[in-house]
């Protein structure tokens, strides 16, 4: 794999809509949400692909008052693609622009940008607009569009998503998406095809979460994903 399709690969898995306080963890279709100042996470997850490739991502973050309630957090990420291993790490941050009330939806915006931590380059920025709907109340849909710019190969993408959190029974959900990228191929047309997870999470503590997930293509490689994902609420 050359080398500015190995950081769209990380690219694609670390700045595509990311981790929200609602479905969070390794899902990257985010809800438009966030928690209230003070309130802290730590999302963490190891991901493994069936052509033996890796990813590894912590993302700390708290809601601070800045006049308004943002959510500034940090991802740090080890990948290995086609081999080769890579380090990211860099800033992220969120914001609530509608909040959810009886209309039934909400509305946020989100950005971040990740650094090569060997080279120091940066290798590419996200904005992400996130849009949730209240379906039932049991029942939570999020639709997500954005932009996203690969530094290395200095093309810019459109990103999209969509996905559902369903709790059919205390403590287990239901969360499944598709997501993906909209623009030029590359050298690789799976770096546009979609992009989809299906995974159960065990609640077993209002503060704790394990994700279990399937996924398929999440790096743009064609490949099958496995994900143990671990999530703390403070």
């Amino acid at each position: 794999m050359k080398t500015s399709l190995r950081w769209l690969a990380t690219i694609a898995t670390c700045l595509l809509p990311g981790p929200a306080i609602a479905a969070g963890g390794a899902f990257f279709v985010d809800d438009a949400l966030i928690g209230k100042p003070g309130e802290c996470k730590v999302e963490s997850w190891v991901s493994v692909a069936s052509n033996h490739d890796f990813l590894a991502v912590t993302q700390p973050a708290c809601v601070i008052n800045a006049g308004i309630p943002v959510e500034a957090g940090a991802t740090l990420v080890r990948t290995r693609s086609d081999g080769e291993w890579s380090t990211g790490a860099g800033p992220k941050a969120k914001i609530n622009i509608i909040p959810l009330g009886d209309q039934g939806f909400a509305l946020g915006l989100s950005g971040n940008t990740l650094w090569n931590l060997n080279t120091g380059q940066n290798i590419g920025s996200n904005i992400n607009v996130p849009f949730t709907i209240q379906a039932t109340k049991d029942l939570r849909i999020n639709i997500n569009g954005g932009w996203l710019n690969d530094a290395i190969a200095r093309m810019n993408y459109g990103t999209y998503g969509a996905g559902f959190e369903w709790n059919f029974v205390q403590p287990l959900t239901l969360i499944g998406e598709v997501f993906g990228l909209a623009g030029p191929h590359q050298e690789a047309r799976s770096v546009t095809e979609p992009r989809a997870q299906i995974g159960l999470r065990w609640t077993p503590a209002e503060a704790f979460d394990i994700d279990l997930i399937y996924g398929r293509n999440i790096t743009g490689e064609n490949a099958n994903w496995l994900t143990l994902g671990v999530n703390l609420r403070f």
